[in-house]
């Protein structure tokens, strides 16, 4: 008999790093950790480190430890978005379409403003544009806990709201990455990769508990995605999303087992692992020069201007025309203010940026930019909701 109210976690007490604010603050000391390194006597070690040819990798292409971690651990990053993702979709803060609307609509500006921001500034240039992705994202690991900080100044209903929306952005980020900054496609790989989800579908459809069916399976899909062209972290998503949400009575559901198995992974490693090695860059060539450099304004124009219109623009549109309602006890005070935050688009803004820009000049002004822009977002929105709509219960 399937049981389908086993989504919550197994323990009822969790590790302050394994929550969304503790796993944020390890992810900024290790971007901090990296940053300081880069700028400091030990800078030749770092860049060694992080940038230095590994000795394995497609013939003609020098893998460094960046691109490691981007095809292989990140996996397992995006394997954990979707387990949120669809825990949201079952039983949680999306499950109801009322719910799911205006953060669906507010999403959909937060794409396709920063999207058009992005490429008229940098139109013209071939190479700049291929970076149009990088301020579709908002990072939850950041805005979430500078929300929790607010405490008053947000409302629960608020909250709600930027968490499914950052749902959503990560939805669409993990298509983009999926079907856009993958290489040519080898029909062979693709067919074994589709025969593989084919069986984990199945797995789910015969109500099959193990774990180490899925692991295999998905291990199985990303060395096939790995050969064709796919970007291979797409495996996560799809083990992710054929992992059981229900189980037998008495059992914990796959869905959530799984997820108490890679969350510390994720949150305790992988993250600042990758924030580690990603945000590395000299300040000293930084300037005007770096501030006014094609990906840099493209950037900055998407993620400062274009992120926050998009996505207030379209709750505000939504709202008028009565597609949808604010959340309870919110304002559109609130709402900007949180549409702001949303200009931290840290992670996946780098992940992105890692897969356009081979070239170390045009993805340090992607670094700069993304940096600057998220600690500018972050400290605007603070700044608005903390003055401007200050919130009582």
């Amino acid at each position: 008999m399937k049981n389908n109210t086993l989504l919550t976690n197994t323990s009822k007490e969790s590790s302050f790093f394994l929550t969304p604010e503790g796993g944020g603050i390890l992810l900024f000391i290790a971007a901090l950790a990296g940053l300081v390194l880069a700028n400091s006597p030990l800078a030749p070690f770092y860049d060694f480190v992080t940038q230095g040819t590994l000795p394995f990798g497609e013939a003609g292409r020098h893998e460094t430890l960046v691109d490691l971690i981007s095809v292989g651990p990140m996996s397992l990053f995006f394997m954990a978005v979707v387990i949120e993702i669809k825990k949201e979709f079952v039983s949680g803060y999306l499950s109801t379409f009322r719910a799911a609307v205006l953060p669906a609509i507010s999403a959909l500006g937060g794409i396709l403003v920063p999207t058009l921001f992005y490429l008229a500034v940098s139109y013209g240039n071939a190479q700049a544009m291929r970076g149009w992705a990088i301020p579709t994202a908002t990072d939850a690991a950041f805005t979430l806990p500078i929300v929790l900080v607010l405490a008053r100044h947000v409302s629960d209903g608020a909250r709600v709201w930027l968490m499914a929306l950052a749902i959503f952005d990560d939805i669409v980020g993990i298509a983009i990455i999926a079907f856009c900054y993958g290489s040519s496609l080898n029909f062979v790989g693709l067919g074994v990769a589709l025969a593989i989800i084919m069986v984990m579908i199945g797995l789910n459809r015969a109500c099959i508990q193990s774990l180490w069916a899925y692991s295999l399976a998905g291990c199985g899909l990303w060395a096939a995605l790995f050969v064709s062209g796919i970007h291979p972290t797409i495996a996560g998503v799809m083990t992710g999303l054929c992992l059981p949400s229900y189980s037998r009575v008495g059992e914990v559901a796959p869905l959530t087992k799984m997820e108490d198995v890679i969350s510390p992974w994720v949150s305790c490693l992988i993250m600042p692992l990758f924030g580690f090695v990603s945000v590395g860059m000299s300040l000293g060539e930084m300037g005007l020069h770096m501030i006014f450099a094609p990906v840099s304004l493209a950037v900055m124009a998407g993620l400062l201007i274009g992120k926050p219109l998009g996505i207030f623009g379209m709750t505000w549109l939504a709202v008028r025309l009565k597609m949808a309602s604010l959340p309870a006890d919110s304002t559109l005070t609130m709402m900007f203010g949180l549409s702001l935050l949303c200009g931290i688009g840290f992670t996946i803004s780098l992940f992105i940026a890692n897969l356009a820009f081979q070239g170390a000049e045009l993805l340090s002004q992607a670094r700069f930019a993304i940096l600057f822009s998220s600690v500018i977002a972050g400290v605007a929105g603070y700044i608005w909701l903390k003055v401007t709509d200050p919130y009582a219960h």
